[in-house]
């Protein structure tokens, strides 16, 4: 496999595979949607369009980044979200930069969301189904973000070398500036537990794929189980 890591503003072409990195924390929160029992959640393009589509299906979740605000039932904070029971609900979500990542390559064959709550399904996903060359969109800072690259290379070597320790990559995850700025507070919307929340490894069994059903760029879980090569290389 031939991985590429490219920041949003980097993206010049379709790529085939795409799997888009946002570790704190907007695919974080996706996967603890589905792990609350959501069915499907809706990419937004702006703030506009998720509070007309909570309009047009008020039993829809609608949650953004900072501060609660009208409109909105929750905010992109995976520790806030593990409290709500989202059992069958769709849940509509609009985020400064992962969303913003998954919409850039909507029309790639595969479009992958992933942080490490799904390191291990994402990449046995890319073992399973993609062949050739895989672009990683690394989201957060225009590429830069040491959280989303970290996660990016960690599951693009697990994908080819399935016995890859995880304990440097996350190292670095937790020293960037996305978990600094969540632990002193700096971004609003944050619950005390989300920066340990984004770290915790392969928390759920599915990978998360995205795709255009109509107008609409859908995310779901897979639900394969995962088998992990060896519990010991984590």
């Amino acid at each position: 496999m031939d991985a590429r890591f490219l920041g949003i503003t980097e993206l010049t072409e379709t790529p085939a595979v795409a799997v888009v990195i946002d570790v704190m924390r907007a695919f974080t929160v996706a996967a603890w949607a589905f792990g609350r029992g959501a069915e499907k959640i809706v990419l937004a393009e702006s703030l506009d369009e998720s509070l007309a589509l909570k309009a047009r299906h008020p039993d829809w979740v609608a949650l953004k980044d900072g501060p609660p605000a009208p409109g909105f039932d929750t905010v992109n904070s995976p520790g806030l979200l593990r409290s709500l029971d989202l059992t069958g609900r769709t849940v509509v979500q609009k985020t400064t930069a992962g969303t913003v990542g998954a919409l850039a390559v909507k029309e790639a064959s595969l479009v992958l969301c992933a942080g490490f709550v799904v390191a291990e399904a994402t990449a046995r996903l890319l073992r399973t189904r993609a062949e050739g060359s895989v672009t990683f969109v690394v989201t957060g800072e225009d590429g830069r973000a040491d959280e989303d690259l970290a996660c990016a290379e960690y599951v693009a070597r697990r994908a080819t070398e399935p016995r890859t320790a995880a304990a440097d990559f996350l190292r670095r995850a937790g020293e960037s500036r996305a978990a600094s700025e969540l632990t002193k507070g700096v971004r609003r919307g944050v619950h005390p537990d989300d920066v340990a929340l984004c770290l915790e490894l392969d928390r759920f069994p599915f990978a998360m794929v995205a795709a255009l059903e109509g107008s609409l760029m859908v995310l779901r879980p897979t639900r394969e189980p995962v088998q992990s090569p060896g519990e010991e290389s984590r």
